[in-house]
């Protein structure tokens, strides 16, 4: 009896490059153990190297999820480790969702089945730091911002300082799509445009409701990397600066740079 084998599809990756800039003041979170006395109450999250403020890959990816699920109108389920929780997970290899951000569920049979994420979103890091420098906040690339919230009952306020990425910093950044079904690929490059659309009309990090977190994607770019470049090496397959979902994905399925 021969054993069943199964093979790996890749028909190349897709490079999704821009700038992100902050509309209006954005927080992501540092965890408050390292707050210091007398410091401010909710600290940004810095690269430790730089002391820079980044948006980590996996807010952004969360956020383009979430979005994404609320607009195809996908059933949600608790997780099992935090049923406050809910997420569209499923095991079916081709749910818009499940393909592009991945998924572990157990099927009908009791089976945990894996679902591996076509979209790789990697962490966004500022690109004019030298523009924000300068700015007169007392915070490194930052600013401080003091909020009241209000006891509706004796009106007692209990102030609270938090820190923000101010209106104008500029992030890059890059999303890598790997390209496993050609008959899938045009409606999964649209998705991940339509998140990013969804996303410049919501917002990123904390306290949305209250005016945090515009953004607007700038200058996106789509590069391609059909797996004949990775098998050859040669860099003339490279499919380089398309500005359009068609673009790309009518390159690509001609598996040659015009």
């Amino acid at each position: 009896m021969s054993e069943e084998t199964m093979k790996l599809k890749f028909i190349g990756k897709i490079l999704i490059t821009g700038e992100m800039k902050v509309v209006t003041g954005m927080h992501i979170g540092a965890s408050k153990e390292t707050v210091k006395i007398g410091g401010i109450d909710s600290p940004v999250i810095r690269d430790p190297m730089t002391d820079f403020p980044y948006i980590p890959g996996s807010s952004l990816k969360g956020k383009l999820r979430s979005l994404s699920e609320k607009s195809l109108e996908k059933e949600l389920f608790a997780i099992s480790h935090n049923p406050d929780i809910n997420i569209h997970v499923c095991t079916d290899e081709h749910c818009e969702i499940c393909r592009l951000f991945g998924s572990s569920k157990k099927d009908k049979n009791e089976e945990q089945k894996h679902i591996p994420s076509r979209l790789i979103v990697r962490d966004m890091h500022l690109s004019n730091d030298k523009e924000l420098f300068d700015i007169d906040t007392g915070l490194p690339y930052t600013e401080w911002k003091f909020e009241n919230s209000i006891d509706r009952i004796s009106s007692a306020a209990n102030p609270r300082q938090i820190e923000r990425i101010p209106a104008g910093a500029k992030f890059k950044f890059e999303l890598v799509y790997d390209a496993e079904e050609e008959t899938e690929l045009e409606e999964d490059i649209t998705r991940i445009q339509m998140a990013l659309k969804l996303l410049e009309q919501d917002a990123l990090g904390g306290h949305g409701s209250r005016g945090y977190g515009k953004v607007k994607f700038e200058r996106v770019t789509y590069t391609g990397y059909p797996r004949e470049y990775y098998v050859s090496g040669d860099e003339s397959y490279i499919l380089k600066d398309r500005d359009s979902v068609e673009d790309i994905v009518t390159a690509f399925k001609g598996g040659k740079n015009d």
